[in-house]
Order: C-alpha cells, then structure tokens, then sequence
C-alpha cells in the first residue's frame, strides 16, 4: 500500500503566456486548473501509471472540497483532515521558453489537533507492507520536524518512507532515517553547504553518504540533464530524455510516483529507473500538473540509457 501525504495541497491554476512582461499587461493564452500539491501530483501519476494509494493531508474550504472531488472523479482513495481556512491556490505562469514563474500561497493554519488526528490516521495506515510519500511544503502551524517525527512513528510498525522536501524539511527529515530520497542538485548542494556546482563525483560521494545513514535508495535528479541512482550495491547515471517539453511541473513528482509504485510492485532496481526516468519525461510534456499517460511513459522507458558508475 502506499499512502502520500500532503500537508499543503493546492489548487494549481497554470497559465500559458509568450513573453512575461513584469509591471506590464501579460495576456493568457491558456488556462489549466489542476488538484495539486506534490504528494497528490504522485498520487494522480501513481494512478495513471496502473497503480492505486490514498492520498491523505490537510484540506479546507472551496478549495479543499473541489480538491477531494476532483481526486475521487478520478478514481483515487483520500482521508483528509478538514481544517478552518481555504486551502491554497498556486498560480504558475509558463512562457514560450519553458521558463516557469510561480507564485505559491502559504495556505491556512493547522492546529495542534488537527496535526494528531492526521497523525493518527497514518498510524492506522502503518504496516511493514505500506510505504509513505512525505513531499513538498508545510502549512502554518506545522513544527518542520513533522516529516522526521511521522518517518520514526511509522517505522515502529515497519512501514517505509520515500521523502521528497528541501531546506530546514529534508535537513530535519534525515534525523529520522527515511528510507528512500529525491532530492535534487540543489538541495544537495544546500545541505552540503558548497557554494559552487558540484560534480557528477562529488552528487555521488555525497549521496552515498545519505545511504551510509540508512538510506536504500537515492534518485538525485539534474533536471534536463537526467538522474543519478543510488543504491548500496549499484550506481547508475541516466542521460535525460529529449522531448518536446511544455514545463519542468510535475517532473520529480513523476519520478517520486514511479519510485513508490516500484516499490509497491517490487520491481527490479533496472525497471524501477526505467520508470523513474520514462514518467518524468513524460510529465514535462504535459499540460498543468496533470500526470503523463502510460503510454507515454512506456514508449519514453524504451529509450531510457542506464549507464554505470
């Protein structure tokens, strides 16, 4: 089983302009309005790709309720907290270049109860044969160890964590040993504390030692430059897939939902890579944060390179 929690989901409102012209009109060209936040987003992709998760968090208001709505018109399983407030609306505009601007609101409060009644559930979830997705950001109200805290709880009962955040969350979040990351050349390199780009030798030394803390799996994503994989026995680099990309959204939330439904299918490491990296191309073709199709995924998997390191 897996489960995604995601403590701030979002309607995702995304924009397609030519040119963004700051202090100045920008004319829409298209809008796309999604369900979103980053552990829905492995959710929905989870789905698409054949297999099933309960998608668990934070909801409130309008927003909250068209988020649940959307997710159960396409077929997933939610147990979301109802909280005071309205959930947030992140607007990300996307010009003709790809680049993307994106303006994200904090989203409402969480009180201490609501936190024990989510905490609650996942307890309920826990089992050796469950794994949990932590990704994304937090909401007011939430301590930035809560994915540290959730990780210890749910290994009492055997279950398995697959962690995606960044900053005081994916520092906090190590403490507590989980057992699969997707952090990226970024947030390595923050937490690292360098202040230049690191190599392809220095992402692999300091992912290898994420997995002399406990770590059994890394995917450190290079963005159109591909991925490193990590595990205690292997080491593979996968060059990036050349497609015709509409935005980089959704892309390491794609390779996350391919990580969880390997885990969850028991894959071989090879055919889980392949995945990762056929889903994340694929996302960067689609429209908004909607997932890529599984076909999609399937024709971009034949193309993936595994190359050791």
């Amino acid at each position: 089983m897996i489960v995604t929690v995601t403590m701030n989901p979002a309607i995702d409102k995304t924009v397609d302009i030519g040119k963004f012209e700051r202090g100045d009109l920008n004319r829409i060209k298209r809008v796309e309005i999604d369900a979103g936040g980053k552990g829905i987003n492995v959710s929905k992709t989870i789905r698409e790709l054949g297999g099933e998760s309960i998608a668990t968090g934070f909801v409130g208001g309008t927003s909250g309720t068209i988020i649940k709505q959307v997710l159960t018109d396409l077929g997933l399983r939610t147990d979301f907290v109802e909280v005071k407030g309205e959930t947030r609306t992140n607007l990300k505009v996307v010009e003709e270049t790809g680049e993307v601007t994106e303006l994200n609101e904090p989203g409402p409060e969480v009180s201490k109860e609501q936190l024990n009644d989510l905490l609650n559930r996942l307890e309920g979830y826990a089992n050796p044969d469950t794994l949990f997705v932590l990704a994304g950001s937090i909401p007011a109200g939430i301590p930035t160890d809560i994915y540290r805290n959730i990780t210890e709880q749910v290994h009492q009962k055997g279950a398995k964590v697959l962690l995606d955040a960044d900053g005081v969350l994916f520092s906090e979040s190590l403490k507590g040993k989980p057992d699969m990351l997707k952090p990226n050349r970024s947030e390595l390199e923050r937490y690292y504390q360098m202040d230049y780009r690191a190599s392809e030798q220095e992402l692999v030394s300091m992912g290898e030692k994420l997995l002399d803390q406990g770590v059994s799996m890394a995917a450190i994503s290079l963005g159109q430059m591909g991925a490193i994989f990590l595990t205690k026995g292997k080491r593979y680099r996968c060059p990036g897939l050349r497609v015709k990309a509409h935005s980089t959204v959704g892309a390491g939330d794609a390779l996350v939902a391919a990580m969880a439904y390997s885990w969850d299918q028991k894959l071989p490491l090879e055919t889980c890579i392949r995945l990762c990296m056929g889903a994340s191309a694929g996302a960067v073709t689609s429209i908004g944060t909607k997932p890529p199709k599984r076909s999609l995924v399937d024709e971009l998997v034949e193309r993936v390179e595994l190359l050791e390191i």
